[in-house]
């Protein structure tokens, strides 16, 4: 990958859904780096001394603002335009699972910051396939 100085990353609170009536609060750390520009990586800071961390698809994580994404361990729809302007955030491991809701203009506004260092569509031309390619194949 080519080297960069520059990433977004932004600290937002989020409720960790129990039950239709209670919740807990949680603060996540969402990162996004040009020099692994297809994911953003989220920390979740729980009841623990690491955080728990996940790999998640940028453009999983915008399309969940448009309409329902993703399919099995990570799922993302928003209710915004329904009366509520949150997004929930499904994750599913062999450790269970886990339903987060955060608020829409706190994950469009980073995923905003995302875009203009680098826009979608343009991710591939920051990879060096020659080094990834050196990477995969058999030395020889």
């Amino acid at each position: 990958m080519k080297k960069s100085l520059k990433s977004v990353e932004r600290r937002v609170a989020v409720q960790l859904v129990v039950s239709h009536v209670h919740s807990s609060p949680l603060c996540v750390h969402l990162c996004y780096e040009p020099d692994d520009p297809y994911v953003v990586r989220a920390a979740f800071f729980v009841d623990c001394a690491e955080p728990v961390e996940w790999v998640l698809g940028r453009d999983l994580l915008a399309d969940g603002l448009e309409a329902s994404a993703g399919h099995a361990d990570v799922r993302i729809w928003s209710s915004a335009g329904r009366g509520d302007e949150s997004i929930h955030i499904a994750l599913g491991s062999s450790a269970g699972t886990a339903l987060l809701e955060a608020r829409v203009q706190d994950i469009s506004s980073f995923l905003q910051d995302t875009q203009a260092l680098v826009p979608r569509g343009t991710e591939s031309g920051l990879i060096d396939w020659d080094a990834e390619l050196a990477h995969l194949l058999p030395r020889g």
